[in-house]
């Protein structure tokens, strides 16, 4: 199975239904099939095809989700990019990537000067502005699309090993590498997620502020609720009234955010006077989720919500999750069903290590990506054998549940002793 089929099968079940809520506008799921088939057609037309680069850098719009599945339809390579990257990690980026077009919003195009002068950069006629007026040969969104065909366009030599996203990640080093994430890996963990955390086919309805460059944004709030055909209520950014008023609005049932997005909502004086009790569980990411702050969330819902879960750019991303109604604050739960977890010693990583004690979590599943584009030495030392090691410090509790201690390389040496950033954050 291919990413592209989510959108597919829940144009064909609920085609009626919103499939996306963005700027007061709602799109139907067939609406949206039809956008993407015809940008499909009019990339198709520039020559885009199999194994091509489609580059988006824009705030989070209906657009870029129409992006991400033509791409995949024409079994192309999406490559979203962090807009919020400096000018030099962005001419790496486009640099590693070498992308055939780039989709970029109206207040990036300042950027193009110097990312045009860098190597992969692009010619003008293969930059498409997304809003406003497109100038010095570029295009702009409408006159891309104008003429084009909805038809699906199919390439049936396509395989689900094929690699659809390169999604960067800094990691450790602070030097953009691409992860090679595959139609497989993404299908599978959206399908792992869906089923961990009880999605109702054609009844859920997401709130969406994780940005879409990130794995987070691309799987989380848009391939899952898409697979689980669900109504997503986009934003351009986290705005915390914003969300707080579309919960209640829109009756929404999951929100996905970061331990940071759930302290602003916190934070806000109204939101006591909003009803969110139609929220279910949702999953937290990115960061470690104080116990604090879940259940003060828990408490101003009325009912448990947040779940905390763990997973990297690298995994698609998800590959633990505490299961709904036995969730453990500051433990990150269980492995997914066909994934296994186990923590090594840290210096070699070649020793497994026993129940309680602290090393270096490394993983095998399905869901773990191929490598990093074009970056051998870095895929070597990041999967061996099969297993991704993570350079994330943790242990495996006596009952199974798996606890994040921090980074490998923020452990703070004290007087000989170890101390971890995690633990004082806990304290304060």
């Amino acid at each position: 199975m291919r990413t592209t089929e989510f959108l597919t099968i829940a144009s064909a079940i609920v085609p009626d239904r919103a499939a996306v809520h963005f700027d007061g506008e709602a799109v139907t799921f067939a609406g949206l099939q039809e956008r993407v088939n015809r940008l499909a057609n009019a990339l198709a037309a520039r020559g885009i095809g199999p194994g091509d680069r489609v580059a988006m850098m824009q705030v989070n719009c209906t657009q870029g989700i129409e992006a991400y599945f033509a791409t995949a339809q024409l079994d192309a390579i999406y490559v979203p990019i962090n807009f919020r990257a400096k000018t030099e990690e962005l001419e790496r980026m486009l640099s590693i990537a070498q992308p055939s077009m780039l989709f970029l919003g109206e207040r990036y195009l300042s950027l193009l000067p110097r990312t045009g002068d860098a190597e992969g950069g692009l010619p003008p006629d293969r930059v498409v502005v997304l809003d406003g007026g497109a100038t010095g040969g570029m295009l702009a969104w409408d006159e891309l699309m104008a003429g084009a065909s909805d038809d699906e366009v199919h390439f049936p030599e396509a395989g689900d090993g094929d690699t659809t996203v390169i999604m960067f990640t800094a990691g450790t080093t602070g030097v953009p590498k691409g992860s090679m994430l595959t139609h497989q890996n993404l299908v599978v963990n959206a399908l792992q997620f869906k089923t961990w955390f009880q999605y109702r086919e054609g009844e859920e309805v997401f709130i969406a502020v994780l940005p879409l460059f990130h794995i987070g944004g691309i799987a989380g709030v848009m391939n899952v609720p898409l697979a689980a055909g669900a109504t997503i209520v986009l934003f351009r950014r986290f705005n915390p009234l914003g969300v707080l008023r579309a919960i209640q609005d829109h009756r929404a049932t999951r929100f996905l955010g970061v331990p940071t997005m759930y302290i602003a909502l916190l934070n806000q004086q109204e939101a006591r006077s909003f009803d969110l009790t139609s929220l279910r569980a949702s999953r937290t990411s990115a960061a470690s989720l104080p116990a604090a702050v879940k259940g003060a969330f828990d408490q101003l819902v009325g009912h448990e919500v947040l779940v905390e879960g763990y997973g990297l750019t690298e995994t698609s991303p998800l590959t633990h999750a505490n299961p709904i109604h036995r969730a453990r604050a500051g433990s990150i739960g269980v492995p997914l069903p066909d994934t296994d977890a186990r923590i090594v010693d840290a210096d070699t990583g070649t020793e497994v290590l026993p129940v309680g004690q602290v090393g270096e979590l490394v993983l095998r599943g399905p869901q773990v990506m191929q490598g990093y584009w074009q970056n051998p030495e870095e895929t070597r030392a990041a999967l061996r054998d099969e297993w991704l090691y993570t350079g994330d410090l943790a242990y495996m509790g006596e009952d199974g549940y798996f606890c994040i201690v921090d980074r490998k390389k923020d452990v703070i040496n004290a007087a000989g002793f170890k101390v971890w950033p995690r633990e004082v954050e806990e304290v304060l």
